[in-house]
């Protein structure tokens, strides 16, 4: 069994036990409402993160491995567009259930749109790809907003069961979050991208058919139904009882070209993000006394810093997600990890320290020690900046372009840290701030800042991007390899060429490029290796699907240049092992390419990561010098 399988298995084990003793010992506390909406949500979760894991790793993946060879900054484009319409769809799905459809069924359509999505894109070509992302999006807005919304029917104000209730329900978004790199991650990783996608979509109805079931058996009492006189609700002539469907039909191919012609977006989310605070500042706050109008400047001014935060922490999905694939060495413990079991970290940190930093924050309170919400705020960016800053230093540590993993542990505890100090204080903050009259407007605001922050996250992204062609032609890649013949041919013309059209491990072993090679040698030096991997050959022999077992089969083929002509299969390739697999093509001139090209790689990610830390430091400094300033603005809210 694969040791991510193993892993996988035990934290399905533990997981099991707790949300059954959580659910054993608060059953005569909470409504059962409560537990069925934890479970839609948490593999509402697993679906979400499921794709969230993989999407940038299937893009970029070869043709030969099952994804499209996209570049990087492609990949980077469509990740941040989904991401930004993701938290922007919510307002519209809101929305909808508000005046036409109650809670009950946007809950509905949007896991239908969800599921649909994830099997629409475990079919595996280019065009359902899109169809499928536009599909999730437009599900999300369905969903997000409401389930949220319905838990809060179960408990009127004033009720104290209600922040444990949301602190239940919060356990359940980070188990999911937590199990889905560890599932749907490690089986695309392993079994081929496609089933991680399937796997998401399985989760995703489960979670519906539990929604259904708990609504048949009445756990939902009278809640979340259609609102009345959601039938008399027109627009453009179209009955409201009909209207969430066909605005459906029109959202979906517009989410659709939006993620596929990205730079739409960031033109879009400026307009809206722009008109939407010249409204706020310049023609609802005048309207408020100084003290409320002093409340939501606090409120635009700390919104600017947690778009910071969010645009460098959901660098974890894209940036983040290809430096672990190709420089992070994965072995830990003495376990070969997969690149999406990173991806669990931070929800199962959140898991261990939200628990601890509620206690702090109820013991400095007692105290009357608790520091004020912006000085929370600088200290979560300061922690980000120190993930980063870490990170850089595993660099000393790094062996032919690959950091060890704990280093990217360490951030990514750092980063959840920072998380705890700033998101949950930030939601809290609004609804204190906000004038009774706009918190609904406000609130929205506040999550318009995560769209945006995908968004721009997509540019920060760009800038690790990996350019072979540049690359290969600067003074460090020159100076790390030492074989001049290769060294020339890769500066040509005709090998820039190719590179654009194929990816590098290929155009070393194109026919074209080892007849060069030879030339300049001299003689017939240079020599397309080729190998078989024996457990890829394996799986391939169980599977029935003859299509499907030649895509194996074609994957267990490795093709590297080489100075060994024993590598050149006179009728079959040599089949090895993995390990001894790999150590042949590490051994050999690819090999030696590809480990310098790692280097650098490292490096340009790790100038940008040590920039964004100092940037997030910085933020941090300045909010703790402005300090008292704005608890002065708060008008003595907490």
């Amino acid at each position: 069994m694969h040791p991510a399988y193993k892993i996988m298995l035990i934290a399905w084990v533990a997981v099991i036990a707790w949300v059954a003793f959580v659910i054993f010992t608060n059953r005569k506390v909470h409504p059962r409402a409560l537990f069925a909406l934890f479970m839609v949500e948490l593999w509402e979760r697993f679906s979400y993160y499921g794709m969230r894991a993989i999407l940038v790793l299937y893009m970029t993946s070869k043709l030969m491995d099952g994804g499209f060879a996209y570049d990087d900054a492609t990949a980077y484009g469509i990740y941040g567009a989904y991401g930004a319409l993701v938290y922007l769809t919510p307002i519209i799905g809101g929305w909808f259930a508000d005046k036409m459809m109650g809670f009950r069924k946007a809950i509905i359509w949007g896991a239908l749109l969800m599921a649909a999505g994830q099997f629409t894109l475990f079919l595996d070509n280019e065009l359902t790809f899109y169809v499928g992302l536009a599909l999730l999006v437009i599900g999300n807005g369905f969903f997000k907003p409401n389930i949220s919304s319905m838990i809060g029917r179960f408990y009127p104000e004033g009720d104290p069961r209600r922040d444990g209730a949301f602190t239940i329900f919060y356990m359940g978004i980070n188990i999911g979050a937590f199990l889905t790199p560890l599932t749907c991650g490690a089986i695309g990783e392993i079994e081929g991208w496609k089933w991680g996608f399937f796997t998401a979509g399985i989760g995703m109805m489960l979670g519906y058919f539990i929604f259904l079931w708990a609504q048949r058996a009445g756990w939902y009492e009278q809640f979340g139904l259609e609102p009345e006189g959601a039938a008399e609700v027109k627009v453009a002539g179209i009955n409201g009882k009909l209207l969430p469907y066909v605005a459906t039909l029109v959202m979906v191919p517009l989410a659709w070209l939006l993620i596929k012609q990205n730079d739409i977006v960031d033109i879009m989310l400026a307009i809206v993000g722009g008109g939407v605070l010249i409204y706020l500042l310049f023609i609802v706050a005048p309207k408020y006394p100084t003290e409320q109008k002093q409340r939501i400047w606090v409120i635009v001014l700390l919104l600017f810093f947690t778009t910071v935060f969010w645009t460098f922490f959901e660098l974890a999905g894209s940036a983040m997600n290809l430096f672990t694939e190709r420089n992070v060495n994965k072995n830990f413990l003495g376990m070969e990890l997969t690149t999406t079991f990173f991806q669990s970290i931070n929800p199962l940190f959140i898991m261990i320290f939200a628990p601890i930093y509620s206690w702090m924050w109820i013991k400095l309170a007692k105290a009357d020690m608790e520091p004020p919400a912006p000085y929370k705020f600088g200290s979560g960016l300061i922690l980000l900046g120190l993930g980063f800053l870490i990170l850089h230093l595993g660099n000393g540590s790094a062996v032919a372009g690959l950091m060890p993993a704990f280093f990217l542990i360490m951030l990514y505890l750092f980063h959840t840290l920072g998380e705890l100090a700033l998101s949950p204080v930030g939601l809290s903050l609004v609804t204190k701030l906000a004038p009774p009259a706009i918190v609904g407007f406000l609130m929205g605001i506040w999550f318009l800042s995560s769209s945006i922050a995908h968004q721009a996250g997509k540019h920060i992204a760009k800038l690790t991007a990996v350019n072979e062609a540049e690359i290969i032609k600067g003074e460090s890649f020159q100076t790390c390899f030492d074989d001049p013949a290769v060294k020339q041919v890769m500066t040509e013309d005709f090998f820039i060429a190719r590179l654009k059209e194929m990816p590098l491990e290929a155009v070393l072993v194109d026919s074209a490029v080892v007849a060069r090679l030879n030339q300049l040698a001299g003689q017939q030096r240079y020599f397309r290796g080729t190998l078989q991997v024996q457990e890829t050959l394996d799986k391939a022999a169980k599977i029935k699907n003859p299509e499907e077992r030649a895509k194996w089969e074609a994957r267990s083929v490795t093709h590297f240049l080489t100075t060994e002509r024993s590598y050149v299969p006179a009728s079959a390739a040599k089949v090895l092992p993995q390990k001894e697999a790999e150590k042949v093509v590490e051994g050999s001139v690819s090999g030696a390419v590809i480990s310098c090209l790692r280097q650098d790689s490292l490096q340009l990610a790790l100038r940008v990561f040590r920039q964004l830390g100092f940037f997030a430091i910085g933020c941090g400094l300045f909010l703790f010098l402005l300090g008292r300033m704005v608890t002065r603005w708060m008008h003595g809210v907490k």
